[in-house]
C-alpha cells in the first residue's frame, strides 16, 4: 500500500467560472489559476502523484506551459490515472477535503463523488469528498479563495 498527501488553494478571481470537482458552479466567481484551477482535483492529483512517487502537478503540467492554459482538470486526473497505472498501481481510494467559506458545497458533494470516480473507474463509495469553513479566520475564513487537501491509498495488484 502507498499513501499520498495532495494541497492546493486558489484565490477568487472575478470573470471564470467556478469548477470543484469537476462540477460547475453557475453564478459563483471563480478560480484564478493557470488551468480551470479546480482546487478539489488539483489536491487530488497531488496525492496519487505522491502516492505513485511520481512527483508534483507542477511538474507534469506546469503553470508556465501554454498547453495547460485553461486545462480541464478531470482531463488531467484521467492522466494522471494513466500514469498511476502505468507504474504498476491502482487506486484503491481518496478522501478529501474542500476548506471554503462559500458557496455552499453539501449540495454538491454527492455530484463531485460521482465525477471524480467515472474518471478514476471506480465506484463512488470509495471516493469521499467533505466540505468545511475555516471558522472565518485567515484568508480563507475571509472569504477570498478556497483550499483542498486530499489523500490517496494505492496498492500493487495483487498476483
Amino acid at each position: 500500500m502507498r499513501i499520498g498527501i495532495g494541497y492546493d488553494i486558489h484565490r477568487f478571481q472575478e470573470g471564470r467560472p467556478l469548477l470543484l470537482g469537476g462540477v460547475p458552479f453557475p453564478g459563483e466567481t471563480g478560480l484564478g489559476g493557470h488551468s480551470d484551477a479546480d482546487v478539489l482535483l488539483h489536491a487530488i492529483i497531488d496525492a496519487l502523484l505522491g502516492a505513485a512517487g511520481l512527483g508534483d502537478i507542477g511538474q507534469h503540467f506546469p503553470p508556465d506551459d501554454p498547453a495547460y492554459h485553461g486545462a480541464n482538470s478531470l482531463v488531467l486526473l484521467a492522466r494522471v490515472l494513466d500514469m498511476v497505472r502505468s507504474a504498476g498501481l491502482v487506486v484503491e481510494s481518496v478522501d478529501a477535503t474542500v476548506i471554503a467559506e462559500r458557496p455552499r458545497l453539501a449540495p454538491h458533494l454527492a455530484q463531485m463523488r460521482e465525477r471524480i470516480a467515472g474518471v478514476l473507474g471506480m465506484p463512488p463509495s470509495r471516493i469521499n469528498v467533505k466540505a468545511t469553513t475555516n471558522e472565518e479566520m485567515g484568508a480563507l475564513g475571509r472569504g477570498e479563495g478556497i483550499a483542498a487537501i486530499a489523500v490517496a491509498l494505492l496498492r500493487e495488484p495483487q498476483r
